[in-house]
């Protein structure tokens, strides 16, 4: 047996093992609904790892393009203009956050 909460117009939106506040009904573990709702949830949750990584995946590729540049292995002009520009815009962006000192989080801290 779990426990659901649904919106105004039937929909579920949430799911759980025990009772909780604004549950509307329980409902069989097995029912097709709460199967497609796990089902649901577990892509959303992949999703949310996969941008995770993305994420960080880019300030990779951000610290690997200062490498190649600063071995002489590559010039940022080698880059397309809108990838350059990009890469500018992140460089301004961090310089600007890095400028508040302890006024924001390490980037290795951040929630996400």
């Amino acid at each position: 047996m779990v426990y659901v909460q649904r919106d105004e117009k039937g929909r579920v939106l949430r799911v759980e093992h025990e009772p909780f506040d604004h549950m509307t009904q329980s409902m069989p573990a097995h029912d097709p609904e709460v199967q497609t709702w796990f089902a649901s949830r577990c892509l959303h949750d992949h999703l949310m790892s996969l941008q995770h990584s993305d994420l960080e995946l880019v300030r990779v590729l951000e610290d690997l393009v200062q490498v190649l540049v600063d071995r002489g292995l590559m010039n940022y002009t080698d880059l397309p203009d809108p990838a350059r520009q990009k890469l500018q815009n992140r460089a301004y962006t961090r310089a600007q956050v890095g400028d508040l000192g302890d006024l924001v989080m390490d980037e290795m801290q951040l929630p996400y």
